[in-house]
């Protein structure tokens, strides 16, 4: 079929005019009195106004969301699926369109009980007693004949002719009079239990019930969507028609409720669900106008529902057998005749109930799962700031939010057991629809837009703090940057970032490409970054992984160096990794100490042995008079390894090596492990006096050890050179410290 084929001639009005005959349908003329009298009119506005809490956010999500993408046959369906994904549009999309099919049902119980007085005479009169449920399925299947045979088209054509007796009998029963209330408190109420003149026993509803039995009026708002595929322009007819449709309720809703209330006891209001003939100044018209309401809200929902479940279809979210025969449409509008078929088979199971209250509570349960679905697709549209989300009608996030967790809220009000049930269905139906391979690309980019814009505003948070002030209250943290070409090598340097950086801070790790800039060293290092990611996700990484490209290693420092790092604060800490056998590395960090030095950072060198840290049990540090600035770090650091799961069972063992003359000193730096909680055991603290054999007595100490952290100074790298480091061979890894400023232990 060609898009000319598939003609599109609906515009504003019959949005309009859908979504108003449902939202002034039969609950409006059935159950405002009720409200009225079991929980006083302060009471009933507050339903109304909770009411509009929840479908005023819906209908400006629904404006936003259609006026942002091109929307297609399947209304609110539509919209959530291409938002959200398949999988979770389609879960909602099924219970929207139950809802809808079970809204049929709903509506044709009310016009049967508009039926009452013709039933009562045809009785009286004639002797011919008609059982009520035999003009719900006579009704339903009338429905059916019309929607398979006729379409839409018909429906919208009715439309307007109910339309007119709807708000015929509102300017009626405006007009008319009623034996007045004596009573006119607005929190006035009937008893707990009331006893009619009847003598029929009325027991009071407690104001979740009411709302409940209400909400499904509120409910039209979304009966115009869904005929967003036969709308020449969805984009500007379903804001408009929605937004002025939920307006006039509203107008309407509060105007009925005062009127009803001015004009009849509240005892009268809950003995007789349609008080309203004995208002109106010509009471028939109140059954008739509910008849008519009743007809145009059944119409509204029988030709909505068939297209949303042709638009699930269209989707494949069913058994391709069964999508392909639902999604099947007739002529040039593609009318959903065997969608109609299956909508009109669900309701007439919903029919055979009779209850008017069961069913409106399953109908709202389903529309808020709707309904907050649609407020929580608009709430993270906002906060992802997509710049491909640009609709040209915005609401406020705050009130899209506010929509949706209103919904979560009143379900679990008005129902805990069905609000649980609501939930679990939609979790299996997702499960379902999950298995036949619905896509998830919408959601994705959706709450990865999201979590993209907290950690901007994180990390712009933390750029703008004070850095003194940060460390002051907060404590030192790592923000280790590292460097280096070995990344595919050995993996001890990637290690130790992702160990540093697991819990207390952030970490940086740089894959060195060395070349200018080229499309083949960008190759490269692409290649290069997806291997790390790759590595990274088997291994609990929290660690941000890039590529430098750049002519030296040297160049690539200062690059690296001069950026702030992933946590919008700089780094402070600098680490290498180097192998005795390949020790450019350490070279690397020898001749550029100056630079990095300059840059303030505190700097790390690990040297591998080859044994890949051991068991990780034991971590040694050396502790020596000239360690006075770097002692805390060293601490420190080991303290933060050991709170990563790969080193928790590891003991930390601290050795101060020194002449005689410093004990006062290292007793100071005893105490302070001691008062700053840190877990080293006493027993594992020791004083050693062998200074001028120093490197002998730590290598007969820790030779065995996993990870052995020594400090180093610039005076080392002077006087030494590279033996200020390959001194300690024998060792297993050796991570060598260089603290830029002395840090407390808190």
């Amino acid at each position: 079929m060609t898009p000319k084929e598939n003609l599109k001639t609906m515009g504003t009005w019959p949005v309009f005019l859908t979504a108003i005959s449902t939202i002034l349908g039969a609950i409006l003329f059935l159950r405002f009195g009720y409200a009225v009298a079991h929980v006083g009119l302060f009471s009933t506005l507050m339903i109304v106004f909770v009411g509009h809490l929840v479908t005023v956010p819906t209908a400006l999500a629904v404006a936003e969301i259609a006026t942002n993408q091109k929307v297609e046959g399947g209304g609110a369906y539509y919209m959530i699926s291409r938002s959200f994904g398949l999988n979770i549009g389609g879960a909602i999309g099924l219970a929207l369109y139950l809802s809808q099919a079970i809204s049929v049902a709903f509506y044709v119980i009310a016009f049967t009980v508009a039926c009452r007085d013709l039933l009562h005479w045809t009785d009286m009169a004639h002797g011919v007693a008609i059982d009520p449920m035999w003009v719900n399925l006579g009704v339903m299947a009338l429905l059916t004949v019309l929607m398979v045979g006729k379409g839409a088209n018909l429906g919208v054509k009715a439309l307007y002719i109910v339309v007119v007796l709807l708000f015929s009998a509102l300017v009626l029963f405006f007009l008319g009079s009623g034996p007045g209330n004596p009573n006119l408190s607005p929190l006035a109420t009937i008893p707990d239990v009331l006893t009619t003149a009847s003598g029929e026993t009325v027991n009071r509803f407690s104001f979740f019930e009411v709302f409940t039995f209400i909400f499904p009026a509120f409910t039209g708002i979304a009966a115009g969507l869904g005929l967003s595929g036969d709308l020449k322009d969805p984009r500007s007819s379903i804001p408009k028609g929605t937004i002025w449709a939920t307006v006039v309720g509203i107008v309407i809703y509060i105007a009925v409720a005062i009127k009803l209330w001015l004009s009849a006891p509240l005892e009268a209001l809950a003995a007789d669900e349609l008080f309203m003939e004995n208002i109106a100044l010509w009471g028939p018209i109140i059954p008739i106008g509910l008849a008519a309401a009743a007809m145009s809200s059944a119409l509204g929902s029988v030709m909505v529902a068939p297209r949303t479940l042709q638009a699930i279809a269209a989707d494949e979210i069913f058994p391709a057998g069964m999508s392909a025969w639902l999604k099947k449409g007739r002529g040039s509008q593609n009318e959903p005749v065997r969608a109609s078929l299956a909508t009109c088979a669900i309701a007439f199971v919903f029919v055979l109930m009779g209850d008017i209250n069961a069913v409106a509570e399953i109908i709202s349960m389903f529309f808020m799962v709707t309904y907050g679905a649609i407020c929580l697709v608009s709430f993270l549209e906002h906060m992802a700031a997509d710049p491909s989300y640009r609709p040209t009608f915005r609401s406020h996030w705050s009130i899209s939010l506010m929509g949706a967790v209103l919904c979560v809220v009143l379900m679990f009000g008005m129902n805990p057991t069905y609000a649980t049930a609501s939930l679990i269905i939609m979790v299996l139906i997702h499960a379902w629809v999950s298995r036949l391979g619905g896509g998830q690309r919408g959601m994705v980019r959706l709450f990865r837009g999201v979590i993209f814009q907290v950690q901007r505003f994180l990390q712009l948070a933390l750029q703008m703090s004070d850095d003194d002030d940060l460390e002051e209250s907060t404590g030192w943290r790592p923000f280790v940057l590292a460097i280096s070409p070995d990344t595919f090598d050995r993996q001890e340097g990637f290690d130790m970032v992702r160990w540093v950086a697991y819990r207390h801070g952030f970490g940086t790790y740089m894959h060195f490409v060395k070349g200018f800039l080229s499309q083949q060293t960008q190759a490269e290092a692409r290649k290069a970054q997806a291997q790390l990611v790759k590595r990274a996700r088997g291994n609990r990484s929290r660690v941000h992984l890039d590529t430098i490209i750049s002519p030296s290693y040297t160049s690539a420092i200062a690059q690296c160096i001069q950026l702030p790092g992933i946590s919008g604060k700089g780094n402070n800490l600098f680490l290498m990794e180097y192998s005795p056998d390949q020790p450019a590395n350490r070279d690397q960090l020898m001749d550029n100490f100056g630079l990095l030095a300059a840059s303030g950072l505190d700097l790390v060198l690990l040297r591998s042995s080859g044994r890949k840290f051991g068991n990780r049990h034991d971590i040694h540090l050396w502790i020596t008079p000239e360690d006075s600035i770097n002692s805390s770090l060293m601490i420190l650091l080991a303290y933060i390894l050991q709170g990563h799961p790969d080193w928790s069972d590891a003991s930390i063992s601290v050795f101060f090596l020194h002449d005689g003359e410093n004990a006062e000193e290292e007793e100071t730096l005893r105490a302070s492990i001691v008062e700053g909680r840190l877990p080293i055991s006493e027993q594992n603290i020791e004083h050693i006096t062998h200074y001028s054999s120093s490197v002998q007595t730590i290598k007969n100490k820790s030779g065995g050890a996993d990870l052995v952290i020594l400090g180093f100074q610039v005076s080392y790298i002077e006087t030494m050179g590279e033996d200020a480091f390959e001194r300690f061979n024998g060792l297993g890894e050796v991570m060598f410290v260089h603290g830029m400023k002395p840090l407390a232990i808190q």
